[in-house]
């Protein structure tokens, strides 16, 4: 159940990170300007939103990468956690057997 719910917030989170990275994207593509000047800026804009969109691309990436490694890492500490409830409610099971005088 808490998996499924990190699940869901991992991807509400996924999905939010690339809603963000298309609106840089529709940011960088300006379309307000004319023919004429898109034709003779082409090479110099081509190069620098190709570098833009790259780098964003990389950002997205890497956030990503980061957001799912620190999941990861919370999900270890999460069934660390469990195991060690596990093993001392065990623990405590035995010490009242030994008091009951059930088990020598």
């Amino acid at each position: 159940m808490m998996t499924e719910i990190s699940n869901q917030r991992s991807l509400r989170l996924l999905l939010l990170l690339s809603l963000i990275s298309s609106q840089f994207l529709s940011g960088i593509s300006d379309d307000s300007k004319s023919k004429i000047e898109a034709k003779t800026d082409a090479h110099s804009s081509s190069g620098m939103s190709g570098s833009t969109v790259l780098i964003l691309c990389i950002a997205v990436a890497s956030v990503a990468g980061l957001t799912f490694f620190l999941f990861r890492l919370w999900q270890k500490k999460k069934r660390e956690e469990q195991y060690a409830r596990l093993l001392k409610l065990f623990e405590e099971d035995d010490e009242l057997e030994l008091e009951l005088g059930l088990r020598d």
